[in-house]
């Protein structure tokens, strides 16, 4: 996957992780972080569950949700 395409993976699932899990963005530069660290989650969770897709929006929901998985375990954490 190219670096654009990656970035725009990483901004989408940030910025629809932030409307599952949160209700609202985290602005640009936190939806591609967010994004970016999901994608190994959910990589790493389908990877486990023996799951794999290697299209576009196969990409995108497993990016999403390995973020909401992050920031579910990030709301745990705080509370």
């Amino acid at each position: 996957m190219s670096l654009f395409a990656f970035l725009i993976v990483g901004a989408l699932a940030g910025w629809l992780a932030g409307q599952f899990v949160k209700g609202a963005g985290f602005g640009l530069i936190g939806n591609i972080v967010i994004g970016i660290v999901g994608s190994f989650v959910g990589g790493f969770t389908f990877q486990l569950l023996g799951l794999y897709s290697g299209s576009f929006l196969g990409s995108l929901v497993t990016a999403t949700v390995g973020a909401i998985i992050l920031l579910y375990v990030v709301r745990l954490a705080r509370s």
